[in-house]
């Protein structure tokens, strides 16, 4: 569909479907595309008019087959994990894991970042154990420190900054996740392999 005279956004079937294609358009980018954004059931891309147009585009990317190709990667990062979470112990009960298996579940499977939302630097993360699939907290919570370590659903994060949030905390980490001096700010883009590591302080 037409985003405008700047864009076209792809629907897909779900989230496989958008990184597969995604996945198939950053390695071989159409001629005036200049950026690419994935969500949870669509792929937005953006481009410039003077090079393309949404129409000849559009006719371009309908014919792409999905859901056969590998995620792109786009290297490995090691977040450093405290699990002293105010939910902790809440998703262990709703897990049956306990708190002690929740660590060792949320450790123990690497995760991929899918795409990036909700703010700056918040980097969906899929593949991790599905016995972590929780439901978000029915209150949401009106201030959420930077640095909490989060699961909701089939998805895990860190919030890059304080603000409001419903996903279930378990627990925190120092690493700035988004820095405005750094080249990409984002630490965790699309395609990133992320391992959580458990340490004490």
């Amino acid at each position: 569909m037409p985003a405008g005279d700047t864009a076209l956004l792809v629907e897909l079937a779900d989230l496989d479907e958008v990184l597969s294609l995604y996945a198939r358009l950053d390695e071989d980018l159409p001629d005036g595309v200049v950026d690419l954004v994935p969500a949870a059931t669509t792929l937005l891309l953006t481009i410039d008019p003077r090079v393309t147009d949404v129409e000849g585009l559009a006719r371009r990317v309908s014919g792409i087959t999905v859901g056969s190709h590998e995620r792109a990667t786009t290297g490995e990062v090691e977040i450093p994990v405290v699990y002293d979470g105010a939910d902790l112990a809440e998703v262990g009960r709703i897990t049956g894991l306990g708190e002690r298996g929740v660590i060792e579940a949320h450790t123990g499977s690497p995760w991929t970042v899918a795409f990036c939302g909700f703010a700056p630097g918040f980097g969906y993360m899929v593949g991790g154990d599905e016995r972590l699939r929780v439901p978000r907290r029915d209150n949401p919570r009106t201030r959420v420190p930077a640095g909490s370590v989060a699961i909701a659903g089939e998805f895990a994060s860190v919030y890059p900054r304080e603000s409001p949030g419903g996903w279930q905390l378990i627990g925190r980490t120092a690493l700035e996740v988004w820095d405005i001096g750094r080249e990409p700010p984002a630490l965790l883009v699309p395609g990133t392999t992320v391992r959580y590591v458990e340490v004490t302080s």
